[in-house]
């Protein structure tokens, strides 16, 4: 069979994979095991799968392919994060992050090829949305990673974050199924609670995802609470008012008792006033969160700056005076640009 017919083996459930060994006439458990192999153990060949005989590889390998990724390449900060371009099936380019710190390593993780929102600060805007990730390219994403944290830094991943290039909302059935991997006991056996999952602010997808009573955390890319200026940062907003964003917001924190946490940019001459603090105050009273202050990421525009530090000062302090969580959160990998809104695939491009 040529590999252009075959389909990919992770492309189906469990119960698919015990129906196909039924239909060639072998028992059902086989398919338990090769599902392990998949991804429990993240096996990227059938020879690799030891305990199933010769036959039984061979007649995987003759109607499958396991379409997985590789590090194209892989660069190391001088603070030690890790950032890997990673090769798709199809030759695209996504990248993904690995940020460790003294008690932990986190995972900044991709979930689409591209980006098709237009935030005026971020790198990936810049690139065209090409496709969605796959679930299996999502999840070998973190498998790569953990393997990473093991061999650098000597323990397993600790975190993830879908932080990484694209809008994860924006691909909802892949992410829950990658999480899924992720989390199960069949997979990699992550507790969700470790898992963020970060969104520009898409209200209705907000919605669907407290409705679905995921397990994970969830963030909102702010950077404005006042509709005018976040627009202007973030242009698709028009069509999410911040009206819409906070009623999504407590429609969350209802239905899963969890707070979110709001990532805000400061940037000298955009958002940088004592009103665009008040704001912030003012939009934050209204449902319990959290709050982090981001160190802004040059991109190459002159029209982004960052903020003096007594203007992130003014914030924190105001934060912190109506009792609300606020972290100053310093910028890791900028000199690889691997820091929040620097990935752009650069050395892909260039």
């Amino acid at each position: 069979m040529e590999t252009e017919s075959k389909r990919d083996i992770r492309s189906l459930s469990l119960e698919d994979l015990r129906q196909f060994f039924i239909e060639n006439e072998d028992k059902a458990f086989r398919g338990n095991q090769v599902y392990q192999w998949l991804w429990q153990k993240g096996t990227h060949d059938f020879e690799g799968m030891t305990n199933l005989s010769k036959a039984t590889r061979s007649l995987l390998e003759e109607h499958f392919v396991i379409n997985h990724i590789a590090i194209d390449q892989q660069q190391k900060s001088n603070d030690g994060t890790i950032k890997n371009a990673v090769k798709l099936h199809d030759d695209l380019i996504v990248e993904s992050v690995l940020i460790p710190t003294a008690t932990r390593t986190t995972a900044c993780v991709s979930s689409q090829v591209g980006c098709s929102l237009d935030c005026e600060f971020c790198a990936t805007a810049k690139i065209k949305r090409m496709r969605n990730l796959n679930a299996d390219e999502i999840y070998d994403q973190v498998v790569a990673m953990d393997q990473q944290s093991r061999l650098y830094f000597d323990r397993p991943l600790t975190n993830i974050v879908f932080m990484g290039m694209g809008e994860p909302l924006m691909n909802y059935k892949n992410l829950i199924a990658a999480i899924d991997k992720i989390t199960q006991s069949e997979g990699l056996g992550m507790s969700p609670s470790r898992i963020t999952v970060s969104t520009s602010g898409i209200p209705k997808m907000m919605k669907k995802i407290a409705d679905d009573q995921v397990r994970f955390g969830l963030a909102v890319s702010l950077h404005s609470a006042r509709q005018s200026v976040r627009q202007e940062l973030m242009p698709f907003a028009e069509k999410f008012p911040l009206d819409d964003l906070a009623e999504a917001i407590q429609y969350w924190y209802d239905k899963t008792s969890k707070s979110v946490t709001y990532e805000y940019v400061v940037w000298k001459g955009i958002n940088d006033e004592e009103e665009d603090i008040k704001a912030l105050v003012d939009f934050c009273k209204q449902t319990p969160c959290k709050v982090n202050l981001i160190e802004y990421n040059p991109i190459g525009e002159d029209k982004f700056l960052q903020a003096d530090h007594d203007r992130i000062k003014a914030y924190e302090m105001a934060l912190e005076a109506q009792r609300i969580t606020v972290t100053v959160r310093r910028s890791r990998g900028k000199d690889i640009d691997a820091a929040c809104g620097q990935l752009a695939n650069k050395a892909e491009r260039q």
